[in-house]
């Protein structure tokens, strides 16, 4: 698992300054929908014993029906760990320096991007539909200059509060990398010209 306080290649000085999940909202729809799932056995059962007492209730009836119902819950059950699991473990991480996207496609397949603040061209966001507005979540889709050049937060808590966050924070990275270029390259013209001093 990735650890906040361990950031992947992490830079001097850097600082984390804001955690972003998709919002609680998501994994309680996807959990509830697997509480749906659960009730359907009890349901079937509950239909169909009166109809068929004998072939459900019998000798061979009755190891078979448990034996499904009990592998039914159990994929049940590896579906709603896999959903926690797939909410938690997506992350964005926000920093002083950069934005690291933590994408989890499976069990055992984690991808991780990054790109500098100084980098981003464009922050959106958008809310669409009655719920999301109501709830306040919505997705943020973030331009960049670099290789990935898009990153896309889905269905994050408060999208605005996020990009006013990314906003500024890339100008303030911008600022300082303009001002690291500037002094990087008056202190190579001042080596060049004590070379050429040197020479003459």
């Amino acid at each position: 698992m990735l650890s906040i306080y361990r950031l992947p290649n992490h830079l001097p000085g850097e600082k984390v300054i804001k955690i972003v999940r998709r919002d609680i909202f998501i994994l309680m729809k996807r959990l509830l929908f697997n509480v749906g799932l659960m009730i359907l056995p009890v349901v079937l059962l509950a239909v169909l014993t009166p109809i068929f007492p004998d072939e459900i209730m019998g000798e061979i009836g009755l190891p078979l029906v448990m034996l499904g119902v009990s592998a039914y819950y159990l994929f049940i059950w590896l579906f709603s760990f896999f959903s926690f699991i797939d909410y938690y473990l997506d992350v964005w991480l926000v920093t002083n320096e950069r934005i690291i996207d933590v994408e989890q496609k499976g069990f055992f397949d984690r991808t991780i991007s990054e790109q500098r603040l100084y980098r981003i061209q464009d922050v959106t966001s958008e809310m669409r539909g009655f719920i999301p507005t109501v709830l306040s979540y919505g997705n943020v889709f973030i331009q960049t200059a670099g290789t990935k050049e898009r990153f896309n937060f889905y269905d994050v808590p408060h999208p605005d509060r996020v990009r006013d966050t990314i906003i500024k924070l890339a100008e303030i990275s911008k600022a300082k990398y303009k001002n690291e270029v500037q002094t990087g390259q008056e202190e190579s013209g001042q080596r060049l010209q004590e070379a050429l001093d040197k020479k003459l």
